[in-house]
């Protein structure tokens, strides 16, 4: 089973979106990957969920999970949400960096979206470089 996940900047143009969409049905038809992590802060994620709802009709052996950096303050969590293990032991302030973590940990791929040299997604970006994943960047100016 392949998976992947998605990191980008927070503020990621809308017109991002086809390229995520595109780049998520490569991954599916191509490589095999049938499990996707994706986070729930800002524009890039929004994309990249939204997409996988879309793609989910068509090739409905996907899975993908909204993984929360925060417990939520619905008394319910939605299908297709998860919790990592342990993140009710971290600190607020370091809990969407051990989320990241904890989906960096899951993945063989990596799709991103980085448009600048710093910041969270930048620097999950160059952690997943070190760790061997395969990157796909989908920002036209690649770092």
């Amino acid at each position: 089973m392949n998976t992947c996940t998605f990191f980008g900047h927070s503020d990621a143009p809308q017109n991002l979106k086809s390229a995520i969409k595109e780049k998520i049905t490569e991954l599916i038809e191509q490589h095999g990957v049938s499990v996707f992590y994706v986070g729930n802060h800002g524009q890039f994620d929004s994309m990249a969920l939204s997409s996988l709802k879309e793609l989910a009709k068509i090739y409905p052996h996907i899975r993908y999970y909204v993984v929360l950096a925060y417990f939520p303050k619905e008394k319910s969590l939605e299908e297709n949400t998860l919790l990592p293990e342990g993140i009710e032991l971290c600190h607020p302030k370091s809990a969407v960096n051990y989320r990241n973590v904890w989906m960096l940990n899951k993945a063989e791929f990596v799709i991103t979206h980085i448009a600048r040299k710093w910041g969270g997604a930048y620097s999950f970006y160059k952690r997943s470089i070190k760790q061997n994943r395969k990157v796909i960047n989908i920002t036209e100016n690649e770092q």
